[in-house]
């Protein structure tokens, strides 16, 4: 199977907005948007994202189909990434290919990964590529409605 990475097109945003409304994939992520189900916070969102140049989102494309997205943003001073996988596509190892793509084009380090504790198989994709756990923070998941631990992993090379 062939992973590429591509710009992101409004038509993509339609079928994200849905996978981001499925519910296993709200409580894997945990920090979403409160209501899955708001389109136009959805579209601010992803307007704040185009207009923000220290952020980067790209479609994830596995043998030409549009499976996820995997990008960068800023927090805190740090540069994190992120990532998303069709849920209906999860354990077939896309998030794992588009990671080691990404990382060949996104040459900041460290760059650091977050996942909420239960989400075991983002952890390993993120150790897979080499990220290793620094730390971990509690933080409230709007998605969740509740605090949630976040594993905090950094790559430096």
């Amino acid at each position: 199977m062939a992973v590429t990475l591509r710009a992101l097109s409004g038509a993509d945003l339609d079928v994200l907005f849905e996978w981001e409304k499925d519910p296993r994939a709200v409580e894997m992520a945990a920090f979403t948007r409160a209501d899955p189900s708001d389109r136009a916070a959805f579209d601010a969102h992803h307007a704040r994202i185009r207009d923000d140049p220290s952020t980067m989102l790209l479609a994830i494309d596995a043998d030409g189909v549009f499976v996820g997205t995997i990008g960068r943003f800023e927090m805190e001073g740090a540069r994190e990434v992120t990532y998303w996988i069709s849920p209906e596509r999860w354990g077939e190892g896309l998030a794992s290919a588009a990671l080691v793509v990404f990382l060949s084009i996104e040459p900041t380090r460290p760059i650091f990964g977050r996942v909420a504790e239960h989400n075991v198989g983002s952890a390993k994709v993120l150790a897979r590529a080499g990220f290793v756990e620094v730390g971990s923070d509690t933080s409230f998941a709007a998605g969740l409605g509740r605090d949630v631990v976040e594993r905090i992993f950094r790559l430096d090379r």
